[in-house]
């Protein structure tokens, strides 16, 4: 049988029109996570090469992430993916080994602040401290940007970065509160400023507490850490901790 060229267009817009439905079917699958498997598949495109060792489904403050742990190297990966979206809402890394250099001098804190502003570009320097673990000086540096707050451990004698993690604030939605009754996030930040004159805040988070929400508000000011539990709808303070760094 022979097609006429008005058959002819309509079959090919009918067959263009399947494929784009295809696949956008496909970018919408592609778009959210529903296994274990597919998360696994995710964070091997973050990081090509890695082996998978762990892999975990769980809720976060009443959100489903997929949790997937890698290796690569001399490196291991820890990546947290929102299930309704696939967004990663938290990135490590760390070095398995580290030479301690011991034979080297400790580098000063002006150049390891200057190694984090080179590594997190808009970050702002929140807090600075020099520690020893397991024979190894290092510097451990928290950071904040308008989205995230940052922790990296540079190698306090070579500069070398041996751990990096990054991790997403309190979504600019619960910015104004998430239920009737609810102070919001930027209320809870003030009182907990009010409490500490001064302190940067390096964490602010949505959470629940044996039931009651709550907001969690960590500063820091002159090496010291602050913690705050605020309660969401009467901002009253139900613990609040500080610990010399």
């Amino acid at each position: 049988m022979k097609l006429t060229k008005t058959m002819k267009s309509a079959l090919f817009t009918a067959c263009f029109a399947a494929s784009g439905i295809l696949a956008w079917s496909h970018s919408v699958y592609a778009a959210s996570i529903s296994s274990e498997h597919q998360a696994g598949e995710k964070a091997l495109e973050k990081v090509p090469g890695a082996v998978i060792t762990e892999t975990d489904r769980d809720y976060e403050k009443g959100t489903l992430v997929y949790e997937v742990q890698l290796v690569k190297g001399n490196k291991k990966y820890e990546i947290t993916y929102r299930a309704k979206d696939a967004k990663i809402l938290e990135y490590s890394w760390e070095k398995i080994s580290v030479n301690p250099d011991s034979q080297k001098p400790v580098l000063s804190e002006s150049k390891i602040k200057r190694l984090a502003q080179n590594k997190v570009k808009k970050g702002t320097i929140a807090n600075i401290t020099r520690k020893f673990d397991d024979g190894t000086d290092y510097y451990k540096v928290k950071m904040t940007d308008s989205s995230k707050t940052y922790t990296l451990k540079f190698h306090a004698r070579t500069g070398a970065l041996i751990e990096y993690v990054w991790k997403y604030t309190a979504s600019s939605s619960n910015g104004s509160g998430s239920s009737s009754g609810d102070i919001g996030i930027e209320k809870a930040k003030q009182i907990a400023q009010q409490k500490v004159p001064g302190a940067v805040i390096v964490k602010a988070e949505s959470d629940y507490d044996d039931g009651v929400p709550v907001y969690e508000i960590e500063l820091v000011k002159d090496r010291i850490e602050y913690e705050y539990t605020i309660h969401a709808q009467t901002g009253q303070i139900l613990d609040w901790d500080k610990d010399y760094d």
